[in-house]
This record gives C-alpha cells, structure tokens and sequence, in this order.
C-alpha cells in the first residue's frame, strides 16, 4: 500500500468548487491540491461546529506533505489562494482601524485596537504565537512549503511552542505569563490550521519525537519518487490565479456569509452514518490491535485522532457544498456522498500516517512517561529542572539520573557543560 494515491472515485464526488481547484492538475499533484485546499479552508470556517466525544470541535486541521526534494510537493503553495482574499482584507481593515486610533486624542490602552490577520508565519516566537492566534479573526492558518522554517523556531527556547500547537488542535485552553510587562496571555479556545510540506528528514525535527503527541494530531501524505520532466507549456492555466478567483469569489462569500450569522451553525451527522462510522472505525482499531508490532501503541494515537479528522472532513465538505443555503440552516446535516468521500480520505491517509510512522526512527524509545518529560523542557536545561520535571511524574531523583544516562547514550539529549544539557 505504499504511496497509495487517491482514487478518481473521490473526486468525482467532490463538491464542484473542489473539482474545479484540481481540475488542472494529475495523480499525485492533485491528491497534494486538494488535501492542502482542504486544510486551508478548515481555517475559513468561522461560526461553524459539531459535537464530537461530548466536546464542541471546529474544523481545523494540521496537514504535512513528505517528499523528496523536486518531487512536485510545492504546488502546495496554490491552495494559499483560498485564503488569500480574506487574509488581506482582514489585514487591511485592521491597519485602518489602528492608523484611525493614532489620530485619537483620547488614546488608551483599553480602547486601542489589537492588530487582526488570518495567516500567521511559521517564523515567529512563542510569545507573538499566541499573541496572534489570539487575534486571528476567527482561527488562524499557518501555511509553510519548508517545514524546517517551523521547525527551527521550535528548536529555540524561546519558540518551542510545540505544546500550543498541541493544545489548538483540540481547541485546549492556551496561556503564556510575561515576566517582562508582568501580563498573563490566555486563548481560550484557540483555532488553528496548519499546511506543511517538507522532506522526509525534515519529520522528526517538527514532531519531535514518535510518542509526542504533535506527531499524531497530523494528516500525512507521502511519496518517496521523483517526478518525472513534465512538459511545462502543456497547460497555458495560471494555477496560481485559478484558485485565487475561486478565493475571491466562492471562498470570499462563503466566509461572510459564515461570519454574518446570528448564531453557530451546528454541524451533524446522521444516526445511519454515526453508526457506520462507529463500525468502520471500531474494525480498523481491531486490524491494528490484532496486528502486535513495536508501533501498535504509537499508531492508536494516530488512529484515534483520524476519528476526529474524519469528523471535520465531514464538516469541510458538506459546508462546502450547502453554501447557498448556509444562511438560513440551523444545524446542517452531512449528506452521504460527502460522508463517503470523507470517510475513504480517511482510510488511505491512514496508511499514509503508517508509513510515515514505520519509515522513521527517531532512535529514542521514549515512553510516553519520558516523552512528557523530555519535551516540558526547554531546549537547554539543567539538571535540576529535569529532576523538578520528573518529580511531577511522581519518578525519584536517582531514577531521572538514570534516564539522563540513557537518554545521553541514545543521543536524545547532549551534555554541554556540567548539569547543563540539549535536547537534539
């Protein structure tokens, strides 16, 4: 199953908006368009939510591309064009509003304006993080085609932000304390949507470790074969300006139509496709369960949190294609057709997530114990925070001791000085 591509059974169920964003593209690159179209508009849904496992959840989701270099991974970029139109509308309202603010004379910090986006960059501490998920309108969207940009922001003390990002999947509560303006930054319920693309040694420096929890919460599509020379003149179609006008148009008035409600849009599936989708997912769950390798426990992770994706993948598309009637609904109903489109992305991005898993080896064998540990962290630490760290695991001094041996010897950690250590 390795490589598996989408099957044309899916797209010739999509709605027509999608089928028009990957008509101009084949095989592979089109699988890359709309798994990154889909992404990208889970971050331009506001209003919009279901009840998943008794918790209210949005539709955002984190996708990361793996592929060699050259492997035609980078058309990636053309989904930002869905976004685009609402991001700079956003930006330049909000630069108005602040410009308008400046030739106040009664200027105060209560009344001034916070500066508003939709897109957020990949390079960014971990203090403006949260700053602007905090005021992205409605969820923010990162959208990076070098994965290693992320990733070097969360190899820095200062931008190891791993746990927000593990946190805004779920919609978790997010705070930072600033010793400097002595403030506490909290987001309640945080959204975000994350669009990667990378080389496969790119992986393990953004999820960190196998037993991490960001490693789960991803989407994964991978290839491992170069693309062959393509005739570059063969479609005279500008992709870059063909999504972009279905931004404009579609995506534009989608978005506020969403925004101008009165109240939520309550998103729902069936009791016929609940049902199934308990049984189809209850049968993969067995096929892993019964299948003992060292990877059987990591994968549930993945598993479990597929549920989930397949959830909003439902959402996504049945928005997607009920958008005339958006406004009027008070609670939207998944039909079949977008619940079987979901639900076959599902179980292929499902291997994807396998071979992802089985074709790494991040050469820690943490448990979920030391994972928890490892990364609470800072990237340089001492001694005594790792015993402090360990403490709260209810795990004594001399058997963290230990651990820092082990993990020294596998090469997780380095020691740079005495009691002084990094992670790698």
């Amino acid at each position: 199953m390795r490589n598996k591509i989408l099957n044309e059974e899916i797209f010739n169920s999509l709605p027509e908006e999608l089928k028009l964003a990957t008509s101009n593209f084949t095989l592979k690159e089109r699988d890359i368009v709309l798994l990154s179209s889909l992404a990208v508009i889970s971050s331009l849904l506001p209003n919009v939510y279901g009840i998943y496992d008794r918790k209210k959840v949005y539709s955002n989701l984190y996708l990361l591309v793996i592929a060699p270099p050259a492997s035609g991974k980078g058309v990636m970029n053309f989904s930002r064009g869905w976004a685009n139109p609402i991001h700079d509308k956003i930006l330049n309202e909000s630069k108005v509003a602040i410009a308008n603010y400046k030739k106040k004379e009664d200027r105060t910090d209560e009344n001034q304006p916070e500066f508003q986006t939709k897109i957020i960059p990949a390079n960014i501490s971990s203090a403006e993080l949260y700053s602007k998920i905090r005021n992205a309108h409605h969820g923010g969207l990162i959208i990076e085609s070098e994965a290693d940009t992320l990733s070097n922001m969360l190899k820095q003390d200062w931008g190891n932000f791993s746990d927000v990002l593990r946190n805004a999947f779920h919609h978790e509560k997010i705070s930072i304390s600033r010793k400097m303006d002595n403030q506490l930054e909290e987001v309640q319920e945080p959204r975000l949507s994350l669009v990667l693309s990378g080389t496969p040694n790119q992986i393990m420096p953004l999820v960190q470790s196998k037993g991490n929890g960001l490693f789960s919460r991803f989407i994964y599509y991978t290839f491992n074969d170069i693309s062959p020379w393509k005739n570059v003149f063969n479609n005279n179609i500008d992709s870059t300006d063909h999504i972009k006008k279905l931004g404009q148009s579609f995506m534009y008035n989608l978005y506020s139509d969403l925004l101008n409600r009165s109240e939520e849009l309550k998103f729902a599936l069936t009791e016929e496709q609940q049902k199934l989708f308990h049984e189809e997912m209850s049968m993969i769950h067995d096929i892993v369960n019964n299948n003992k390798n060292k990877f059987q426990e990591l994968f549930n992770s993945n598993l479990k949190r597929h549920g989930l994706i397949l959830f909003r993948l439902c959402m996504i598309l049945s928005v997607i294609r009920n958008y005339q009637n958006i406004q009027e609904s008070d609670v939207l109903i998944c039909e079949d057709v977008d619940f079987n489109v979901a639900l076959k992305l599902t179980k292929i991005l499902l291997h994807h997530a396998d071979e992802i898993l089985n074709s790494i080896d991040d050469g820690m064998g943490l448990s979920q114990t030391d994972d928890n540990i490892l990364f609470s962290l800072k990237q340089t630490f001492f001694r005594k925070d790792a015993i402090e760290a360990a403490a709260k695991q209810g795990i004594p001094e001399r058997t963290m001791d230990e651990k820092l041996k082990q993990w020294r010897k596998n090469k997780v950690v380095k020691k740079i000085s005495h009691g002084k250590y990094q992670r790698r």
